[in-house]
């Protein structure tokens, strides 16, 4: 066949294949406005009884609630998962006015999880008592479940009301609804209160291992950080795991460092991060983190899994530096970046978003950290702040496919590096 024809042939192909792959986002799209039109009909109150009368005559999260699930979500860039952005908005997020200044805002955190971790959400408030931002993503009828716990949460809980904005992430073909066939489920929560709804959720902590979700179901990390950094207003955002917690008092600390003194938009301030056994008590300052360490009971996090993915932290100089346990935020060092490390910081929210392609386990986070470095980010490791994940991470206690899946993720990090060369061409670094 001349190589014309065969050109024109490709070109058929090509073009069929992109007309199939619009028709099909514009079908997704088609049943996206379809659910919610049938949302605005068939919505009903989960926790609506005379009990609830003090609430007022009209329920405004409940109404908030209605209006995010009617929208049908949108699809993130690939049109394999649906968002419902700000599926329920705190109150600390619904009082601010629009166009204010974002540094009235300080500082959110912002955190991802599945339903069965959602119980971290107690303990991880019990110290951070400021805006909260979460991404949950739920799969099957974990999406119906998700939804009406979160609303509960809202409803029940006056903390988690007044700070908390929730982000919903599922499946394209799978849509948000309340599980108005499942009421007798949720009976009893009005009484029991805000313990009950966590009680609820502790309930479900165990139905799978982290990542282990189902056949063909990726946990989509890094759309998921996005999701929940952008989901929030605040001037910077600190994105951590949703079993870790600051020391206490971090976000006093950074508003006093920033009357002092604004990062520059090309620094980020590296909290060193830790892990804890789980019977111990949560240290809240350096001191009593110190103690902790120097007996064992507290040791860098991922020293037994990924100890190199930490280690340019450079604990032994971060342990032995005096630090004031209140003040301000202060910069004790800075350290260019060096592969695999994977810092947990605090930045401004024009930091680079993380690459949307690294699902499941490996390379999400540090993909991230290597594209800052690329960029020209400077890492300053702060001196009287830190995060602490509750229990250590051992061997064995990861679901079956990790090895499989840090192998492909191993080969998309490759891509990812080739990629930041064209897309910062004048930078002198490489990962």
């Amino acid at each position: 066949m001349p190589f014309s024809k065969k050109c024109s042939v490709f070109k058929v192909v090509l073009s069929a294949l992109l007309i199939v792959a619009l028709l099909q986002l514009i079908y997704l799209s088609f049943l996206s406005k379809l659910h919610g039109k049938e949302q605005r009909y068939r919505y009903s109150e989960l926790f609506g009884s005379k009990k609830n009368a003090h609430l007022g005559e009209k329920n405004t999260k409940k109404e908030r609630l209605r209006y995010s699930l009617s929208s049908g979500g949108i699809f993130d860039n690939s049109g394999q998962y649906r968002i419902y952005k700000n599926l329920i908005k705190s109150d600390f997020s619904t009082s601010q006015k629009p166009g204010a200044d974002p540094r009235s805002h300080h500082l959110s955190l912002a955190t991802h999880t599945t339903i069965n971790n959602l119980h971290h959400l107690d303990s991880l408030l019990e110290r951070w008592r400021n805006p909260l931002s979460v991404a949950i993503f739920a799969h099957g009828q974990d999406v119906r479940f998700a939804t009406a716990l979160v609303y509960a949460l809202s409803l029940f809980c006056p903390q988690v009301q007044e700070l908390v904005d929730f982000h919903l992430v599922c499946h394209s073909e799978e849509t948000a609804s309340f599980p108005e066939q499942d009421r007798e489920h949720f009976a009893g929560l009005e009484e029991q209160g805000c313990p009950g709804v966590f009680a609820k959720l502790e309930s479900h902590r165990d139905k799978y291992k982290n990542y282990a979700i189902g056949s063909n179901v990726s946990y989509p990390n890094n759309l998921l950080r996005n999701v929940a950094r952008t989901g929030t207003d605040a001037a910077y955002v600190l994105v951590i795991d949703i079993d870790m917690v600051p020391s206490a008092d971090l976000h006093h600390q950074f508003v006093t460092m920033l009357m002092r003194r604004e990062p520059p938009q090309d620094e980020v301030l590296v909290l060193p991060a830790f892990e804890i056994r789980h019977t111990r008590k949560m240290p809240a300052s350096k001191a009593e983190l110190v103690q902790l360490y120097q007996v064992g009971e507290v040791r860098p996090f991922y020293e037994e899994l990924c100890p190199r993915c930490q280690a340019p932290t450079n604990y032994s100089r971060w342990i032995n530096l005096a630090a004031k346990s209140s003040g301000p935020l202060e910069v004790a060092y800075t350290l260019n970046w060096v592969d695999p490390w994977e810092p947990f910081y605090i930045g401004a929210k024009t930091v680079p978003l993380y690459d949307e392609n690294f699902k499941q386990y490996g390379f999400n986070r540090i993909s991230q950290a290597c594209e800052l470095h690329i960029a020209g980010f400077r890492f300053s490791v702060v001196s009287n702040a830190f995060l602490v994940h509750r229990g250590f991470k051992v061997q064995g206690e990861f679901h079956s496919h990790k090895d499989e899946e840090n192998r492909r993720n191993r080969l998309l990090f490759r891509s990812f590096k080739e990629g930041l060369k064209t897309k910062y061409p004048n930078s002198p670094r490489r990962c």
